[in-house]
C-alpha cells in the first residue's frame, strides 16, 4: 500500500473499522463493483476473509451485496459512508459519556473526601484560575507579583465579575500589575503588608467568596504548580487561616 492509503486505513481504524474492513471498503471504491476475488487481487486481504469482512461492512451500512454467482459487492457513496460513520461515532460518544455522567453522580460511599487538587503547567493554572474566578458571587481577592501571571483572560474575567457587582481586590506591590487595573473603578488595588518580602517562588493567590482558593509557586523554566480547592471545607479553613495571619492585611491606595 502507498503511504497515503496506509494513513487512510489508520484513519478508518480510528473511526471504528478494522484494518481489513478499511482495506475492503477502499478497494471497492477503486473497483466500483467487485467480487471477493477482485478485492483479494488488489489488497492483502485473503479471499477467504473477504466474505466475513464484507458481511461486517454490510451490517455497518457501508456496502451493498448483490446475490449473484459469484456474489458481487458495491460500496455506498462517500457521502453516505461519511454520514453513517458520523452518526455511529456520535451514538457511541453519547453512550460513553452518558455512562460517565451516571458514574460521577453516584455516591462513592459514606465517607467524604475533600477536593484538593494539584495542577501543573502555567497554561493549565491560567485556565483553572479563570474557572474559579468566574464562579465568584460575592468577592474576589487576586494577588501576584508578576505581570505575566495576569493574563488577558484573567484580567477580562476580573473586570466582568466586578461589573456584575462582585467585590474585586487586587493585591500587588508591582507597578506593572497595579497599572493593569488603575482605570477600573469597580476594582480595588492594594499593597501587601510592609513586612512581607517577596521571594522568587511565589506565584499567585486567588480567593473567591469564602470557600474557593488557588495558591501557586514557580518552578524552573517558567513552570508553575498550584493547589486549588473550590466549594470545600478545606478551602474555607485555609482562607480563614490566611486572613487571620495578617498575610492579607492590606493598605489601600
Amino acid at each position: 500500500m502507498s503511504g497515503d492509503q496506509n494513513e487512510a486505513v489508520d484513519a478508518f481504524e480510528q473511526l471504528g473499522l478494522t484494518s481489513y474492513e478499511a482495506k475492503v471498503f477502499i478497494a471497492l471504491h477503486r473497483l466500483g463493483v467487485g467480487t471477493a476475488r477482485d478485492i483479494a487481487e488488489i489488497t492483502d486481504v485473503p479471499r477467504s476473509q473477504v466474505y466475513s469482512v464484507a458481511e461486517s461492512l454490510e451490517k455497518r451500512g457501508l456496502l451493498e451485496v448483490q446475490q449473484s454467482n459469484p456474489i458481487r459487492y458495491r460500496p455506498v457513496s462517500v457521502d453516505e459512508a461519511r454520514e453513517t460513520l458520523r452518526d455511529r461515532f456520535e451514538r457511541e460518544q453519547n453512550r460513553a459519556f452518558d455512562y460517565v455522567d451516571t458514574v460521577k453522580n453516584e455516591p462513592a460511599g459514606e465517607e467524604t473526601q475533600e477536593d484538593i487538587w494539584t495542577v501543573r503547567d502555567r497554561d493549565r493554572v491560567d485556565d483553572r484560575a479563570v474557572d474559579i474566578l468566574s464562579q465568584a458571587d460575592e468577592r474576589i481577592i487576586f494577588g501576584t507579583r508578576l505581570p505575566e501571571l495576569v493574563t488577558d483572560s484573567i484580567e477580562r474575567t476580573l473586570a466582568e465579575r466586578a461589573a456584575d457587582g462582585v467585590s474585586v481586590t487586587i493585591i500587588s506591590r508591582t507597578d506593572a500589575v497595579r497599572d493593569r487595573f488603575a482605570d477600573a473603578e469597580e476594582i480595588t488595588v492594594v499593597s501587601p503588608p510592609d513586612h512581607r518580602t517577596d521571594d522568587q517562588r511565589s506565584g499567585r493567590i486567588v480567593i473567591v467568596d469564602d470557600d474557593s482558593i488557588l495558591l501557586s509557586v514557580l518552578g524552573s523554566e517558567d513552570g508553575e504548580t498550584a493547589i486549588w480547592s473550590a466549594a470545600s471545607v478545606f478551602a474555607s479553613v485555609l482562607i480563614q487561616l490566611i486572613e487571620a495571619s495578617d498575610e492579607l492585611r492590606v493598605e489601600t491606595d
